[in-house]
């Protein structure tokens, strides 16, 4: 039996992923390491409301578990020591240089991972791959830990993450599917059954799924691929739907009461974000490229350049509809967050609109319940597009929404946050220059309502001819 659990990474499916073990299971001791001491100390920060992740739920189970058998540190050696289970959870970015620049996963971060965990480990581990990785990585590890270690032996599973940010901890309660691979081995069954008995203290055993470990790598991909493909299809009929008249939304929920269609992401907007979509469909695609499968790359490589597309219309269609120049005009930006319910931006289509629109002088002033004005300045200047103080002086953040939109040319909402749909329009519409303009990029507010009260809105897949 797993008593001890050691998760490396105290990111946004570390942290959470170990909090809810260690709150179904309280007789495994969970501990999460990272070398950001920052991370850490917020993670320990005694007002859980202050932990470095917002996800609802995730507040009140880190309180019940951190203490008990919940522990966070910069400890690496000794948690990877103690531990009989250690999950791989740190980041894997896409290649910004060399060979796979821009498509490959990069994955000097799992190597330091298992060189850290060979050097340290005198007894046998399970070491489970969390971390979206690409398929065969996880021969990459065993070859490493099997070559450099102290003589113990390593099992290798892949346990990949299913979870939506805004709703992790549901997906955690209840999950679709858990997803174990691992090698066809006697060795390997045991150790998969091991992480089975681990979820099986909540998950129903139907629906826990083992696979061999190439499987359950691929999977990963496959799953975030097929639910990118479907936004981009969306995304790419609501274009088509401004030019003819249609309405993307009647046409999502034509095709969505098709049983065999369903109406998940089918919601058209200015595109996805978040760190999992766009790597994940790189990857997929590098991979097919290194097997000479260009076809295949090339299908999936269109999921992106559609997604690209779709930022960079909604950002001209706010030049254009302003008069073709937004040069010294304000333009008040509700929401930065990728989507709503988390203060995740990564690849956040905030970024990418706010980057256009400064190239053509706008200022923007940006207002989102849970993202602050350093993430911001962080993700604009890690584009690399102009120096850091030009960005400073282009984006401001604001603590008010009412505050974010007085005096603003048009208001653009880029994060689906609920609380924008029951804001006082009226008033907002008072205090802005006229005409006021509303650019709708997630189809969350009243288009009839606002152009009541005097606004010109536009939508996505929306608008008349």
């Amino acid at each position: 039996m797993i008593k001890n659990i050691c998760c490396i990474g105290a990111g946004y499916v570390g942290g959470p992923t170990m909090a809810v073990i260690a709150q179904r299971c309280p007789h495994i001791k969970v501990t999460v390491v990272d070398l950001n001491e920052k991370r850490i100390a917020a993670w320990n920060d005694p007002d859980v409301n202050k932990i470095p992740i917002y996800e609802p739920g995730l507040s009140q189970v880190v309180a019940e578990a951190r203490g008990r058998n919940l522990f966070f540190s910069t400890e690496v050696d000794q948690a990877i020591d103690e531990a009989d289970m250690i999950f791989i959870s740190v980041n894997t970015p896409t290649k910004t240089y060399g060979i796979g620049k821009g498509m490959a996963a990069d994955l000097k971060y799992i190597e330091l991972c298992a060189r850290q965990i060979a050097r340290v480990a005198k007894n046998d581990k399970i070491v489970v791959e969390k971390s979206t990785l690409p398929v065969r990585t996880a021969s990459a590890i065993k070859d490493i830990l099997d070559n450099t270690g102290n003589g113990a032996q390593f099992q290798i599973l892949s346990n990949p993450e299913f979870l939506a940010e805004g709703t992790a901890i549901e997906d955690l309660f209840a999950p679709d599917r858990v997803l174990i691979g691992g090698d066809t081995t006697p060795e390997g069954q045991k150790a998969i059954q091991q992480l089975v008995d681990v979820y099986a203290n909540w998950v129903p055993k139907d629906r826990i799924l083992t696979t061999n470990v190439w499987s359950s790598e691929l999977s990963k991909l496959t799953a975030n691929a097929f639910l990118a493909q479907r936004v981009s299809s969306i995304n790419a009929l609501s274009e088509l739907c401004e030019r003819t008249g249609a309405n993307v939304n009647e046409v999502a929920k034509a095709i969505g009461l098709d049983s065999r269609i369903g109406p998940k992401f089918l919601k058209a907007s200015v595109g996805f974000g978040g760190s999992c979509f766009q790597k994940d469909i790189l990857n997929l695609v590098y991979i097919a490229k290194t097997y000479g499968l260009h076809e295949v790359a090339d299908y999936w490589e269109q999921v992106i350049i559609m997604n690209d597309h779709q930022k960079r219309r909604f950002a001209k269609n706010i030049i254009s509809t302003l008069y073709n120049t937004v040069s010294g005009k304000k333009i008040a930006f509700l929401g930065w967050a990728f989507k709503k319910d988390t203060n995740d931006t990564r690849e956040s289509a905030a970024i990418y609109v706010a980057d256009d629109l400064v190239n053509e002088q706008a200022e923007i002033v940006v207002f989102d319940p849970k993202v602050e004005q350093d993430q911001i300045q962080f993700d604009l200047n890690y584009l690399n597009t102009r120096t850091e103080e030009e960005n400073k002086n282009a984006v401001k953040s604001v603590a008010n929404p009412y505050e974010a939109c007085k005096n603003a040319h048009a208001i653009a909402i880029l994060t689906e946050w609920d609380e924008f749909k029951s804001y006082d329009w009226k008033q907002i519409y008072d205090n802005m220059l006229k005409p006021a303009f509303v650019f709708d990029g997630r189809n969350i507010l009243d288009k009839k309502a606002l152009e009541d009260i005097g606004f010109k809105y536009h939508g996505i897949g929306v608008n008349e001819i």
